[in-house]
């Protein structure tokens, strides 16, 4: 079950009388909660027939006492146990969960962990209740997600400004929502999202940024790296070293594991880009640049650079040192490598 099913079902006006949500990814737990909070009953409803606990402020024979109450001029009342997690005792709603009350919606947030499935409170969850198990979201599969939460804003995204969004943002879903809804409410009319969007909505530079010195060092392009840098020099929190020597280190990664392949195609190249054409030609570049050893010896930098950051085996340290270290990083692949 996922959490669109879940509010598909709600929509229609189908229930069952628990959910629990668990897992490791908030985002999809939290959209849950909220249309059971705030969606299930209209305002007046709400008002007699809706009960939010926090697992740390309640104990369970409160948790089954709203339970078994029947609603108040409605047809059902709906129970919110947030941050289930942190209650004790929480096996002792083994009961209720195994004879719930129909009229009652009972909805459960048990966030970044899981039950052990092979104790009798979880089967019985499993049995009785209706179960959404969350994993988080992989790199490769945000770009496609991303386009599917612009769509259902009525919106398409460029692949420039889609590879920005998520090279900015990563995985925390509920920001990259967030954002796209910023952006849909000040494009007016417009239904395509650009990078220029990005850069004056999202606050992301589209000429000095990740992806850009990604680009340009994947081209041999060292004074466009180089501008790039002092930019970030310039703007220390646009693209801290912390942030850039992963992002580089993950993309040589995949250039490496490119380059050892037979077929250096775009079409070949494009399950390690996000099925993305323009990053697989981008890849494709590098791997022509660098080749095989060029890229091993990029990941060997990147790891002697990234110890450097954290001032081991460096004369300098500190902030201002990053952008030099940088630098001194964009030298020794483009030249070297």
């Amino acid at each position: 079950m996922s959490a669109e099913k879940i509010i598909a079902d709600w929509k229609q006006k189908k229930f069952k009388p628990v959910y629990w949500l668990e897992g490791e990814e908030p985002f999809f737990i939290d959209e849950v909660v909220d249309y059971a909070e705030h969606k299930i009953l209209n305002e007046s409803e709400a008002s007699f027939n809706l009960t939010v606990f926090y697992g740390k402020d309640v104990d369970w024979p409160s948790v089954v006492n709203a339970c078994m109450g029947y609603p108040m001029f409605g047809e059902r009342k709906v129970v919110v146990l947030k941050e289930a997690q942190q209650m004790k005792d929480i096996e002792k709603l083994e009961n209720y969960i195994s004879k719930p009350l129909a009229s009652t919606v009972f909805v459960v947030s048990y966030k970044e962990k899981k039950l052990d499935a092979r104790t009798k409170f979880s089967k019985a969850v499993k049995q009785h209740g209706e179960l959404l198990s969350t994993k988080k979201i992989y790199e490769n599969q945000l770009p496609e997600w991303t386009q599917q939460v612009a769509a259902s804003l009525g919106l398409s995204i460029n692949n420039n400004a889609l590879l920005l969004l998520v090279d900015h943002i990563g995985n925390d879903l509920s920001r990259m929502k967030n954002e796209l809804e910023k952006i849909s409410i000040n494009l007016n009319q417009r239904k395509t999202i650009t990078e220029d969007d990005i850069e004056k909505f999202v606050g992301v530079s589209k000429e000095f940024n990740v992806f850009e010195l990604q680009d340009a060092i994947s081209q041999k392009n060292l004074p466009k790296a180089i501008r790039i840098i002092q930019y970030f020099q310039s703007n220390p929190k646009a693209a801290p070293l912390q942030l850039v020597l992963p992002t580089l280190y993950n993309y040589f990664s995949k250039i490496y594991t490119a380059a050892a392949m037979n077929d250096y195609s775009e079409n070949a190249l494009r399950p390690l880009f996000y099925n993305n054409p323009f990053a697989a030609r981008q890849a494709l570049t590098a791997v022509k640049n660098y080749g095989f050893s060029g890229a091993e010896k990029i990941i060997l930098l990147l790891h002697e650079y990234n110890l450097k950051g954290i001032g081991i085996n460096s004369a300098i340290s500190g902030t201002a040192a990053d952008g030099e270290l940088l630098k001194e990083l964009a030298v020794k692949i483009i030249m070297s490598a």
